[in-house]
């Protein structure tokens, strides 16, 4: 069952949610720009993240999902949010340039359905970003926070879903290195920038980002060489209880990129 909307929405006017945001955005904008002239959809609860991109963007449009409610945002303003189901969004296929799904996967019935859905709305070569909790952070298990409930995830987890409903995965990232202790909220930025590389691997977050691929298609008869690209051995998806998974060493690479698109970034193991 999802976190009902006033859980989601109280959680990020305290200041332990405050910090989470500002290190999340700082993240998007490092990957996106600031969208301009892009459609851009949020998937879960998206709207404290969003925010960033209204200026600039062409379209911003939260869609919430029906188990966890909606709220009218933003505040004050004409209302961009919608009430949707999972694997059912009401947009037409290829409209965003850009979705950021949160909160949108932990708690999620079938994670394949709501990504193939994200899939279909994204526009040829647009970019997704997944934000989930880490399995191995401490986040995972902070029940007073939204992300210590549901399925946490590994990185190989996330590569494994995105690939399964055809989108490629091009850069990843880690954020919320701070424990989750409301007591440490006004030393957040501090924290973040000295564990950045001491304690990477027990990050609350994993962001990847994925791009929809689009391919041209040969005349009948034609022929040509594909070079052939090894795929890693798909991961099972978890359960809502713990699995346990092989280690792997991957090597990291941050999305980091100027404009409005990120680098692409080769995704590879030791």
């Amino acid at each position: 069952m999802r976190r009902d909307i006033r859980e989601l929405r109280s959680f990020y006017a305290t200041a332990l949610g405050q910090v989470l945001r500002a290190t999340v955005v700082r993240q998007l904008v490092a990957a996106w720009g600031d969208a301009h002239g892009l459609d851009v959809l949020g998937i879960g609860y998206a709207s404290p993240f969003l925010d960033v991109f209204r200026p600039s963007a062409r379209r911003v449009i939260a869609a919430m999902p029906e188990g966890q409610g909606v709220e009218t945002w933003p505040a004050g303003e004409r209302n961009l949010a919608c009430l949707v189901e999972d694997g059912a969004l009401p947009f037409p296929g290829a409209m965003f340039d850009r979705v950021l799904v949160v909160h949108g996967l932990e708690e999620c019935d079938d994670v394949y359905h709501l990504l193939a859905e994200a899939h279909r709305v994204l526009a040829p070569s647009g970019r997704i970003i997944l934000a989930a909790v880490n399995r191995r952070g401490l986040w995972a298990g902070a029940e007073a926070t939204p992300f210590g409930h549901g399925r946490p995830f590994t990185r190989s987890q996330l590569e494994h879903a995105i690939r399964e409903v055809e989108l490629e995965p091009t850069a990843w990232s880690r954020a919320l290195y701070m424990p989750p202790w409301p007591v440490l909220a006004p030393y957040g930025e501090l924290i973040e920038q000295t564990l950045v590389h001491l304690a990477a691997p027990l990050s609350g977050l994993i962001l990847l980002e994925a791009v929809k691929q689009t391919f041209a298609v040969k005349p009948r008869g034609a022929r040509s060489r594909v070079a052939a690209r090894a795929l890693r051995p798909a991961v099972a998806l978890p359960a809502a209880s713990n699995v346990a998974l092989g280690k792997t060493e991957i090597l990291r690479h941050s999305m980091a990129a100027p404009g409005n698109s990120s680098v692409h970034q080769r995704i590879s193991r030791r």
